[in-house]
């Protein structure tokens, strides 16, 4: 059994959370229960990597909204204060868990999104509806006094090309059946039956980039997926199609995106995730008219974190307790 580092003695624990970027997480679950305990900062701006152990140094516990603050095992070898952390979602690519067991870290998590298990799935019809539409170039012009600007598409017997097919990308295809577009589908391991399962047909990558009208992205990033979009299969696309990202920005070549988009070789790119997280001010990204950007809400939705804080809370009251529940540890 881990030997976990002894809570604080003579003071209430210092609990920091994290990213909390739009200020919500103290009003999605009742904190008031730890307030004898410990002594909760809220944090809603994004700490810079390399500030990160100056600015946390202090902090007993972390609770971390995920995957937004690295933790690797510099980082967590540099806060000796840490005993605990809170990682919200079942998967934390971010957090060097292995690194906070040898160091005597509990490492609690929580359940994935519930009601909101599909939301990415949402925010990617969302930006193919408005790049096929011009949902917000025709909402801006409205209020500029302008009225009907440019014609839109419609989805109906258009193809839909999925890269990954596993949770989201089979419900993507279902969506896409009701819409009355053909699925096609790859993913380095995607079988015939699989993609038959849920009414697509498995192509090659090279096909799929080349028939398609949409290219969406739905797989894990990792060693063998970063940059898996390519130069080459992004000049495969017809003039017209869109490229989805609602996964992770690194499955792509960023800079033959780039291009593409700035030299209108493609119609388009509905995009959710960024290499560099918080999106900089001076990004080129936020000036490609042809790009419509959202700054990674795919799981940010009220019943995600409604789940998230409540469990993290609980997490926090049984390690306050003695008694951790939902240990990472437990599950390795």
């Amino acid at each position: 059994m881990t030997k976990f580092r002894p809570l604080p003695v003579g003071r209430k624990v210092r609990v920091a959370v994290l990213d909390d970027y739009m200020g919500v997480a103290h009003r999605l679950a009742d904190w008031s229960t730890l307030h004898d305990r410990a002594e909760i900062t809220f944090l809603t701006h994004s700490i810079p990597q390399e500030q990160v152990v100056r600015e946390l140094s202090r902090f007993d516990v972390l609770c971390l909204l995920r995957e937004r603050t690295d933790f690797p095992a510099e980082v967590l070898r540099g806060l000796p204060n840490l005993k605990a952390i809170v990682a919200t979602g079942r998967q934390n690519r971010t957090l060097d868990s292995a690194t906070a067991a040898e160091l005597g870290v509990a490492v609690m998590s929580t359940d994935g999104g519930g009601n909101g298990a599909f939301a990415t799935v949402d925010l990617a019809w969302g930006l193919i509806l408005g790049l096929m539409r011009h949902i917000p170039a025709e909402a801006a012009a409205i209020r500029n006094g302008a009225w009907q600007t440019r014609l839109g598409n419609a989805l109906y017997g258009r193809t839909l090309g999925l890269m990954g097919l596993g949770r989201l990308g089979s419900r993507m295809a279902l969506v896409a059946q009701a819409f009355g577009m053909k699925v096609i589908a790859w993913s380095p391991n995607l079988t015939p039956e699989r993609a038959t399962a849920v009414g697509a047909e498995p192509v090659p990558k090279q096909k799929l980039f080349a028939m398609s009208d949409i290219v969406s992205l739905h797989l894990v990033l990792g060693p063998t997926t970063q940059g898996i979009v390519t130069a080459a299969d992004i000049a495969a696309m017809q003039s017209h199609a869109l490229l989805i990202n609602t996964s992770r920005g690194p499955l792509i070549d960023q800079k033959a995106l780039h291009d593409a988009l700035a030299n209108g070789r493609i119609g388009g790119a509905g995009v959710d995730v960024f290499d560099k997280e918080p999106l900089p001010a001076d990004a080129p990204e936020r000036h490609l008219p042809n790009l419509l950007a959202t700054p990674h809400l795919g799981y940010c939705v009220q019943e995600t974190f409604e789940v998230f804080y409540r469990q993290t809370v609980e997490n926090l009251d049984s390690w306050l307790k003695g008694q951790p529940i939902r240990l990472v540890q437990d599950k390795t």
